[in-house]
């Protein structure tokens, strides 16, 4: 299973609640729903992730732009790059993978989830070591 197919079974239809009859979002709209800074929206329009309709200065986001969203928050949080992210977005909507992006695979997506163990391990044994200076220094006190 790919990105793509995995995705279009986790995300939920796009609801059109907070945009009213017109079908758009405004940037303050996402923000709310998705959790995220207005920086981090306009961001992800500096990098060429989102691109929402304007109308003088107001943003105006699409279902799909919403969705795309999504995708790339999702991509985020499994830890991977801006490059990566783009390349599932643009793998998703059947355009062709940017330039040095790559198309998605169980190979890709093992790979990821061997880097992110890794990475857990690492952060196991520093919350280890934290906590024994932490009874180090609580010991010193205490005596």
């Amino acid at each position: 299973m790919d990105f793509t197919s995995y995705e279009a079974e986790r995300t939920p239809d796009v609801a059109l609640a907070t945009s009213g009859e017109s079908g758009f979002f405004t940037i303050g709209d996402l923000a709310r729903e998705f959790g995220v800074t207005l920086r981090a929206l306009r961001f992800y329009e500096d990098k060429g992730l989102l691109a929402p309709r304007r109308e003088g200065l107001t943003r105006l986001y699409s279902a799909a732009e919403r969705t795309r969203l999504a995708i790339i928050l999702k991509g985020k949080k499994l830890g991977f790059t801006l490059a990566e992210i783009k390349a599932m977005v643009a793998l998703r909507e059947g355009s062709a993978v940017p330039a040095g992006g790559l198309a998605l695979t169980a190979e890709k997506c093992t790979e990821q989830l061997a880097l992110l163990e890794q990475q857990k391990v690492e952060i196991e044994d520093a919350i280890g070591e934290l906590r024994q200076m932490v009874a180090a220094f609580s010991a010193r006190s205490a005596a």
